[in-house]
């Protein structure tokens, strides 16, 4: 690691060179009163000029020598103290440190005859203010959400939670982006098995670069080749503030909004903000709305196909004969059929994502029905399937969280596939083997179908149903108010 010369001229070839042939590197060198050559470094388009000019370079170039200056150990010093009002300022004594501090948007000053250098926080670039979140609005809770600036994140968080047990563990990863990210925790109710895990996983990030949380993500998860995602992200801080007083740990990532919440289980992924902010008797009603909707989002294709094609004996005569009836002209197998309209719903789905805000809901909503009643009215598809891919597309909305709804779109194919094959005995098979592994994987310790198995009274409290506050952990039943 290269210590910063005391000759200001050697230092300034050496940072010309690195930041070569960078244009927004600017280079301002000017003399004291006393002759002393100093120098300002900084990104143009990140450091505030104004700040520079008003707090750097003016009580440098009009303030005069300071009293006492020969008393302090180095010209640093004394700028550190009593001639740069800025309130973050610190020394930097390696070029490499120096250069790491300028490309996040601070102003280095460095000073001939001085092996150190001045950094001054003067960051001012642009950035989104704080919004509602677009995937995760909710009826009656906070509107604000995180930014891409992680100080404005944790500001966030500090504002919930005013106590100093909140802590924030600084890291960096990414050999090139130099991307920081903040370990979040509540000391006293984080698991320190937990929080030593997660540093430790951090520590071992070789990546070129860290973009998003995604890329943390998919690093330091249990079981990366799973389906279903053993960390939770989430764009709320009142979410993140929640999870931090039930014991659990978040990762903040500077350059995105989504903030990442550990451990989990498999049951947050079907919970929703809303639940904690309207009446625990209403709640009770739509999660079991909810549950039962997830249950249809990914089985109803395979169950169709199943009781249609191998097991029609258990369909109700009258209702079987209708299927028979709108199925006569049809010139795929019923696999066939259920396959090919889950494969366009799914492509309308994507492109109504991509498209502009606009155009999508417009493509989606026309596409599906002019798609669906040309494929009716031509004999391809039969008007049952239609229902049932309906039914299922409007029950996979009903999970909360796009992540957490993206493993049951991939498990849709997979049953319909092996019940098309073996039909309720396949379907059997491949519930069975869904348990098995959501039993064996784990989230940091944490079983992912927790509290379910292993069974926790205390802990299924809030699971199918939702209990009033007051009932959670059983503190205070007597004092609450009347």
């Amino acid at each position: 690691m290269n210590t910063i010369s005391r000759r200001l001229s050697e230092n300034e070839a050496d940072l010309k060179q690195r930041f070569h042939p960078s244009s927004d590197i600017v280079f301002r060198a000017f003399a004291l009163q006393d002759r002393t050559m100093l120098m300002l470094v900084y990104l143009d388009g990140m450091a505030n000029v104004d700040s520079i000019e008003t707090q750097v370079l003016r009580p440098l170039l009009h303030g005069g020598l300071p009293d006492g200056i020969d008393r302090l150990q180095s010209l640093a010093e004394a700028l550190r103290r009593e001639w740069v009002p800025l309130a973050n300022v610190t020394t930097e004594t390696s070029m490499e440190g120096l250069v790491k501090q300028v490309l996040q948007g601070n102003v280095g000053i460095l000073a001939d005859g001085e092996a150190s250098a001045l950094v001054a926080q003067v960051q001012a670039y642009e950035q989104r203010s704080i919004q509602e979140p677009s995937k995760e609005a909710t009826l009656r809770g906070s509107k604000e959400g995180f930014v891409e600036n992680m100080r404005t994140n944790q500001s966030l968080l500090r504002r919930r939670i005013v106590h100093a047990d909140l802590k924030m563990e600084s890291f960096t990863v990414g050999k090139y982006t130099q991307t920081e990210v903040a370990l979040v925790y509540m000391q006293g109710l984080a698991d320190e098995k937990v929080l030593e895990s997660v540093r430790e996983r951090l520590q071992k990030i070789e990546l070129d670069g860290v973009i998003d949380s995604s890329y943390i993500e998919e690093w330091i998860e249990n079981s990366s080749f799973s389906l279903f995602s053993q960390i939770q992200n989430t764009e709320r801080p009142d979410i993140v503030s929640a999870s931090l007083l039930q014991g659990k740990v978040a990762l903040l990532t500077n350059g995105t909004p989504f903030a990442l919440i550990l451990p989990v289980s498999f049951w947050a992924g079907l919970q929703s903000a809303d639940d904690y902010f309207e009446r625990f008797v209403f709640v009770m009603l739509t999660r079991f709305i909810r549950y039962v909707m997830t249950f249809i989002s990914f089985a109803l294709p395979a169950i169709y196909v199943s009781l249609s094609t191998f097991h029609p004996e258990m369909v109700p005569s009258y209702l079987m004969i209708s299927i028979a009836t709108a199925r006569e002209n049809s010139p795929f197998p019923t696999v066939i059929e259920v396959f090919l309209m889950m494969f366009v719903f799914d492509g309308l789905q994507e492109a109504g994502v991509h498209l502009p805000n606009q155009l999508g809901p417009v493509v989606s909503i026309i596409g599906a029905l002019v798609i669906g009643q040309a494929a009716v009215e031509a004999g391809i598809i039969s008007t049952p399937i239609i229902i049932v891919i309906s039914l299922t597309g409007v029950a996979a909305y009903t999970i909360p969280r796009y992540s957490a709804a993206l493993p049951f779109r991939l498990l849709r194919y997979l049953l319909l596939f092996i019940s098309g094959m073996f039909g309720f005995v396949g379907f059997a098979f491949g519930l069975i083997f869904l348990l098995i592994h959501l039993v064996m994987l784990e989230s940091f310790g944490l079983p992912f179908l927790s509290p379910v198995a292993p069974l926790d009274g205390k802990r299924i409290k809030d699971l199918f149903i939702r209990y009033p506050f007051w009932m959670k952990d059983g503190r205070n039943k007597k004092g609450r108010p009347r």
